[in-house]
Order: structure tokens, then sequence, then C-alpha cells
């Protein structure tokens, strides 16, 4: 019986598959209780994005002197501010913001990541070259750099900030894209499409343009944490939505000079912004894995 018992006791040396596949069956139960974690709090904050005055009837924009910089307690959860202003309700409002511009720049940047990158795999050579390198162009700049260029000649603002960001994304997109497009497109079911008959027309909707967005879920999901993190970053510079508004950038911008006193004006929407980026990635990955025939 102890001879029998022995192999189980470690993950090296001389086990059989089924002692390594009994192994790795033992993670899985908790990289399913990551996803259903991080799916769980994407959709309690959107939620709470749309409805926050479900969870608070603080206003987010009214102050009170009286009550500047109060530690977390039972009237304010995350405390207040220094201009008295509730930061649970800030925090709530604030991912309505943060959501919707991290949604509309990778919303930008997979509309037009996808139209070029058809372009580019279904098109001449010099049209898909004169693309790929418009995609190196951008890809050169490091993604907040090419940012705060947009921003610079646009202006600050929320539509302005979305679309800095968005840009800088649309090679990722476009990149995926073509590559499916190039791959799809010299498949044996197209050109056998092709031979019987089949519309250009017919074929691209039927055949390479369902097959070519299986991809795009996937990495959307992931860039929208990344856009996230990066529209925090640049509110925070002061490039996105201006003071009083409660976004998440805007409210770690304003807790710097009262960190020393009081830690949760600043604590709470970075943690929200940690949080949300991490919930994104691993949901990505989750899809990823999937997309991939893995394993989740």
């Amino acid at each position: 019986m102890t001879d029998t018992l022995r192999p189980l006791a470690g993950f090296g040396g001389s086990e059989g598959p089924a002692v390594r596949l009994r192994a790795f069956s033992n993670l899985l139960p908790r990289a399913r209780l990551t996803i259903l974690a991080a799916t769980a709090f994407i959709v309690a904050l959107v939620i709470m994005a749309a409805a926050p005055h479900l969870f608070t009837h603080y206003d987010p924009l009214a102050g009170d002197m009286l009550a500047a910089l109060k530690a977390p307690s039972a009237d304010h959860l995350f405390g207040t501010d220094r201009l008295g202003r509730d930061v649970f309700a800030r925090t709530l409002h604030g991912a309505r913001y943060s959501l919707s511009i991290g949604l509309g720049s990778a919303a930008i940047s997979v509309v037009f990541g996808v139209l070029l990158g058809l372009l580019a795999g279904l098109r001449s050579r010099l049209l898909d070259e004169a693309i790929c390198r418009l995609f190196d162009v951008i890809s050169s700049f490091p993604g907040v750099l090419l940012a705060l260029l947009v921003v610079t000649f646009l202006g600050a603002g929320m539509e302005n900030i979305a679309i800095a960001v968005g840009i800088a994304g649309v090679p990722k997109f476009g990149r995926v894209v073509r590559a499916q497009t190039r791959l799809v497109r010299d498949a044996d079911y197209v050109t056998h499409a092709a031979i019987y008959g089949q519309s250009r027309f017919g074929i691209f909707a039927r055949h390479l343009l369902p097959n070519v967005l299986t991809a795009v879920p996937v990495v959307a999901t992931v860039y929208v944490g990344t856009t996230i993190l990066a529209v925090s970053g640049l509110s925070f510079l002061g490039l996105g939505p201006q003071p009083p508004t409660p976004e998440w950038g805007v409210m770690l911008a304003e807790s710097r000079d009262v960190l020393r006193v009081a830690w949760w004006p600043g604590v709470f929407p970075g943690a929200a912004i940690t949080l949300t980026v991490i919930s994104f990635t691993a949901l990505g990955n989750a899809l990823q894995r999937r997309f991939e025939r893995r394993v989740p």
C-alpha cells in the first residue's frame, strides 16, 4: 500500500501522466474562482456605474468643509476629501467616467483596427505595405507619449482623451485582424466556396468575417483594462476630465496634497483602478485560453 501511494506525494521525479494530470486538475478550481471573481467584480462595477444612486445618497460634487478629511466611518464608508466630499460617492460616480472613456477608447481602436486590418489582408500588396508601415509608425511611440501628443493638438477633455488613447491601440487590433484575414483567405474552405460559385460578398460575409473577428473580443477584453489605466494616468496629469469631475485619475491627482495626513482620498480610487485592470486582464486571459482551446 505504501509503495502504491508513494508516487502521489510529489510533482517531480518519475510519476506518470495520470499523476501529473491529477495534480494539474487541482489547480482548476482556483483558476475558475479567479475568473468568477473577476467577472463578478466587472458586473458589479457596471451596475454601480449605471446606477450609483442606488448605493449612496451623497452628491459627489457637494462639499462640506466642516466634514473635511474625515476618516472612513459608518457615515462615510471611504471617508471624505479635503473639501468634505464623500469619497465613496465620488468613487462610484467615477466608475461611470473611467469605464465610459476606457470603453470608448477601446471601441475606437477596434473599429479602425479591424477596418485597416481587413484592408491590409484583402487588398493589394502596395496597400498592405502602406498600412503596415502606418502601424509601425504608431507603434514606434509609447502609448502614453502618443496620447500626450494627440491631446496636445486636440486639447484636454473626455472625448479627446478617448480619441488619443484609441489611436494608440489601433495597431494592436490591426495586426491581429490582418494576420487572421490572410490565414482565413488562404484556407481550403474559402477556396472551395469560390470554386462552387459563391459570390465574393457571400464568401466575405459567411466565411471570412466571422472567422476573422473571433480573436477581436479576446484582445479587446484585455485592452479595456489597459485603456482605463492609460486614461487614469492622463487624467492624473490634468489632460482628461477636469476637477471637480469625480474621475478616478482626477481623484488621485487631488489627493496628492493631503496624502501625508489622509490616505483614504487616494487609496480607494487607486484600488478601484487596480482591481478593474486586474479583472479585465484576468477575464481576457481566460478568453484567450478558451480561444486557443486550452483548459481555463
